[in-house]
């Protein structure tokens, strides 16, 4: 019995994420929004721990935040151009901000359940190009600074942004990039 999926392997062969630039309204609604996510959780989680959660930024949350992050960026002392970079990022149909919210553990070390974040978000890319939308998983300023997630989504002390994964409608189809030649970063140990 083969369990080969050759329509999955296409996929990850030629999957391109769609910088927020290139997005376009309309948004996924709730329902399927929740559905990517669905999907984004069938990732590794050592131990079951589910540490992470998400923070779904629809349109009224993402102008609020906008000008608040670009006076943010302005204050750390970054030039004009690298705040309105920062700020015009949110203009993305809809951002879920990935948390990492690591839990008590002897099993698990904390760097393992951030990686678990990690893959959640490139899990939730995934679920949502094989949707048809586009996506991609961004950090920047918003992710950088901590306070930022703190004061403005809600985040605890012990939590942070792994990613923020902009989705809307495909714009134009973005250029293919160059890929690392594979061969050359493998090593094989006998």
């Amino acid at each position: 019995m083969s369990y080969r999926n050759d329509a999955a392997l296409d996929f990850l062969a030629t999957r391109r994420s769609h910088p927020p630039k290139m997005l376009r309204a309309p948004a996924p609604d709730r329902a399927e929004i929740l559905r990517l996510l669905t999907l984004a959780a069938r990732s590794p989680d050592h131990g079951k721990l589910e540490p992470w959660r998400f923070v779904v930024l629809e349109r009224g949350a993402l102008d609020r935040l906008a000008p608040i992050l670009r006076d943010q960026v302005l204050a750390a002392g970054q030039d004009g151009a690298v705040a309105d970079k920062a700020a015009s990022a949110f203009a993305s149909p809809v951002i879920v901000a990935v948390v990492s919210a690591p839990v008590a553990s002897d099993k698990v070390p904390r760097w393992e359940q951030f990686l678990s974040a990690g893959a959640v978000c490139l899990g939730l890319v995934n679920a949502a190009l094989a949707s048809g939308w586009g996506a991609a998983w961004l950090t920047g300023p918003a992710v950088l600074d901590e306070t930022f997630g703190r004061t403005h989504l809600g985040l605890s002390e012990n939590e942070r942004i792994v990613g923020l994964v902009h989705i809307g409608s495909r714009g134009e189809t973005p250029p293919e990039r160059p890929r690392p030649d594979v061969a050359a970063k493998t090593t094989w140990l006998e």
